[in-house]
């Protein structure tokens, strides 16, 4: 059994930090040994099954010596085969011996500044974007493995917790619901959005339209100001961010991401998991998953008219929408499933051991 240490800092969920849960799990699921290091008190440790082997380390930033001392300190008292490392600040206080075990894997989810992962013996990236962006920053092709994120299909929640959500956003039994999930951050093109959902019918098939952005983020004021500005402050709800994301999703009737760039894009995989139709930006990462008009709509990026169009379209037409659900789900299991991803995982692990 492959052995693996599996390394994050920070504390909040994010898209990395939940594919760390879901990775370690899986692994461990499966009998490999896995340690967790995190950061104590943190909500990616508590998310993390009971019987995980964890250790914390603060890790407060990239310059953090005691922290670099403490994992390294840490991995040499193991005896691990593969040290993997998620987001720039593990990877930077994560340095090992090139040319024996373990062998460092630097995970990237974005489109990060290349300095910082460097110095990693090799790279997985969630899309072909991101593997052109580190080979156009000199890394060496070889070394650069893809691989997607998983997402396992959800149990879907209750009539009365649904209905729990529509009460608590004061959203009417009627009203037509368009979601949208994540940091709220210029990268995710929420001002678009909103630009966009100004311009859409109030109503449609005699249905008032809701819009809940769930997240938080640098921009959370000023795009609450200007929603006030565009005059649709009330037909806009903002919950902030929360652990049960995915169940607004599951309240909405089209889950829209209009992002400006991506790297996978773990909301639409989480829409496609609770069953929804997804409109997105050809943002990169998240045209290489959609097939445009089989599995979800495309728009262009930073284009609120064409993003108007297709919301106004998508929500007048339920049958599309459901065709839309279906064909995502299908996509989920077959490319980004929970079996697919962990045994790429398991065979990169394989043959960077066998060619070390």
């Amino acid at each position: 059994m492959i052995a693996s240490a599996h390394i994050i800092g920070g504390n909040a969920l994010g898209g990395a930090e939940l594919f760390y849960v879901r990775l370690v799990t899986a692994l461990q699921a499966r009998h490999h040994p896995v340690l967790a290091i995190n950061v104590a008190g943190s909500q990616i440790a508590a998310r993390l099954p009971a019987e995980t082997a964890q250790h914390h380390v603060a890790m407060w930033g990239i310059w953090d010596l005691l922290s670099r001392w403490r994992i390294d300190r840490i991995v040499r008292q193991r005896q691990l085969d593969i040290v993997q490392t998620y987001m720039g600040r593990a990877t930077r206080l994560t340095h090992l011996p090139l040319g024996r075990r373990p062998i460092h894997i630097a995970r990237l989810g974005g489109y990060y500044a290349p300095h910082g992962y460097r110095h990693a013996h090799a790279w997985v990236a969630n899309s072909p974007g991101i593997r052109d962006h580190l080979i156009q920053h000199g890394f060496p092709p070889n070394r650069i493995f893809l691989i997607s994120n998983f997402v396992a299909p959800c149990t879907p929640s209750s009539t009365a917790t649904l209905q729990r959500l529509r009460q608590e956003l004061a959203i009417p039994a009627d009203g037509l619901i368009v979601v949208a999930v994540g940091r709220l951050h210029p990268i995710k093109g929420f001002d678009d959005l909103l630009k966009a959902f100004a311009a859409l019918p109030s109503h449609i098939h005699a249905r008032p339209v809701h819009l809940v952005i769930v997240g938080d983020g640098p921009l959370a004021a000023p795009l609450r100001h200007y929603a006030a500005q565009l005059g649709i402050d009330n037909r806009i709800h903002w919950p902030g961010w929360r652990d049960d994301a995915g169940s607004f999703q599951e309240l909405a009737d089209l889950c829209v991401c209009s992002s400006v760039q991506e790297g996978v894009g773990n909301v639409i995989l989480e829409a496609w998991a609770r069953g929804r139709a997804v409109l997105s930006t050809r943002a990169k990462g998240l045209q290489n998953i959609i097939t445009d008009r089989e599995n979800g709509w495309l728009t262009p990026v930073n284009d609120p008219p064409a993003l108007t169009a297709a919301m106004d379209l998508l929500l007048r037409d339920e049958a599309l929408r459901r065709e839309l659900a279906t064909n995502g789900q299908h996509t989920l299991l077959t490319r980004h499933g929970e079996e697919t991803i962990v045994n790429a995982y398991l065979d990169l692990y394989d043959h960077l051991l066998a060619t070390r």
